[in-house]
């Protein structure tokens, strides 16, 4: 890298350790719930209005990739 991203080559470069079990718990995690919202039950909860999961972890973590809209209470 140059130095206009504040490495000169003479830094050691820092690495960044994963627990690779932990990833793989995550991915597998993030694929269940990306098929549960594929899911015709999804979509009868979410126009029901009883949906509970999703809407919690959007409420809490936001829409991460710009794509798509957060849902407000429905009162």
């Amino acid at each position: 890298m140059s130095i206009g991203f504040g490495f000169d080559g003479n830094e050691k470069k820092k690495s960044v350790h994963l627990n690779m079990e932990e990833v793989n718990k995550l991915t597998k995690k993030y694929k269940k719930l990306k098929n549960y919202m594929k899911t015709n039950f999804y979509e009868i909860q979410n126009i029901n209005g009883t949906e509970k999961i999703i809407s919690e972890l959007l409420n809490n973590y936001g829409d991460i990739d710009g794509q798509g809209e957060v849902e407000t209470d429905r009162s």
